[in-house]
């Protein structure tokens, strides 16, 4: 495999396990499961948020109100996944 599809991959891969890691601790932490005034917890929630606000802000912006439902982690997942297969698709000479 190329390497540099093998980083593409890689970087993709983490950044949506990011998202989805970011996604259950918003869960935990709205159900009062963790508790946020924790330090640890405090500080993962903040590396989170940091790590996938700059992506998600500007989509939460554009999206109507679903009434407290946010879907912004489920478009950006699907848009990684998309350049997921695009990057194979240009790496591999348009095919798997």
């Amino acid at each position: 495999m190329n390497p540099f599809l093998w980083l593409i991959v890689t970087v993709i891969n983490i950044y949506i396990w990011i998202i989805i890691a970011g996604a259950i601790l918003s869960w935990l932490l709205a159900f009062n499961i963790v508790n946020p005034q924790n330090s640890f917890v405090r500080q993962v929630a903040y590396g989170i948020d940091a790590l996938t606000q700059p992506v998600m802000a500007p989509i939460r912006r554009r999206l109507p109100n679903f009434g407290g439902l946010d879907i912004s982690p489920m478009i950006v997942i699907i848009a990684l996944l998309f350049l997921e297969r695009a990057a194979y698709w240009l790496f591999l000479g348009g095919g798997f």
